[in-house]
């Protein structure tokens, strides 16, 4: 049972942590609030992450309420969510930016927006519909684990949002330090173990949904 939760807990901070991406965060946090006083910009960054965390705990929390009332069972949503997270994860490996998080208009609007903190950054960068559905999808997972499992999605949520927070606080000093061949790199990796996620959440979703898969 120790293992279980051991592994449900790496589960929950390497999904989260993934999808969020602090890097990718911090880096168009940059580029919106480059031209701002310094601090604009740390309320910016505490904003964002403020609404973000508010954000992903209540979908966490009300994730399966707001399901049933819409019909949705559990295993759709977790293929869905699967397929969603496939598809950032292949964006992320051939280095493009990603449309199911932020989409171009989005990014220009949010440029010239005199407040980003809500959105683009807070929605949807940072809680994006794959970190939304990624925190819905492990907090139904965490029934079959008791109620430690839910303890820890939360508290990988709030970890994830802790971190982005502090990188977009030292965003000066992390940019000078990471080129584009760096962040490409890091980017291609973590697409790789998102996609690895992703396909394990449709396998987990169809074998849930259609027992004869599972030889059950």
């Amino acid at each position: 049972m120790t293992g279980d939760i051991l592994t449900f807990a790496l589960l929950s901070l390497s999904s989260i942590f993934i999808i969020v991406n602090p890097l990718s965060s911090t880096l168009l946090y940059v580029s919106l609030t480059g031209t701002l006083d310094h601090e604009v910009q740390m309320r910016i960054a505490t904003e964002a992450a403020k609404y973000a965390l508010a954000i992903l705990v209540i979908f966490a929390l009300l994730g399966g309420v707001i399901l049933q009332l819409f019909g949705i069972t559990l295993e759709a949503f977790r293929i869905a969510g699967g397929i969603l997270l496939f598809v950032i994860g292949m964006e992320m490996v051939y280095a493009r930016n990603s449309r199911s998080k932020m989409t171009a208009t989005e990014k220009y609007e949010g440029i010239d927006a005199e407040d980003v903190s809500v959105m683009p950054l807070a929605i949807p960068m940072i809680a994006g519909p794959g970190a939304i559905t990624t925190s819905i999808v492990l907090m139904n997972e965490a029934k079959g684990f008791g109620p430690l499992a839910y303890l820890i999605v939360i508290v990988s949520i709030v970890l994830t949002i802790g971190v982005t927070y502090y990188m977009m606080r030292n965003a000066d000093y992390i940019v000078k330090r990471i080129g584009q061949r760096e962040f490409r790199a890091v980017n291609r990796l973590m697409g790789m173990l998102l996609i690895a996620i992703a396909v394990q959440f449709v396998i987990i979703g169809l074998k849930t949904a259609f027992p004869t898969l599972a030889g059950v």
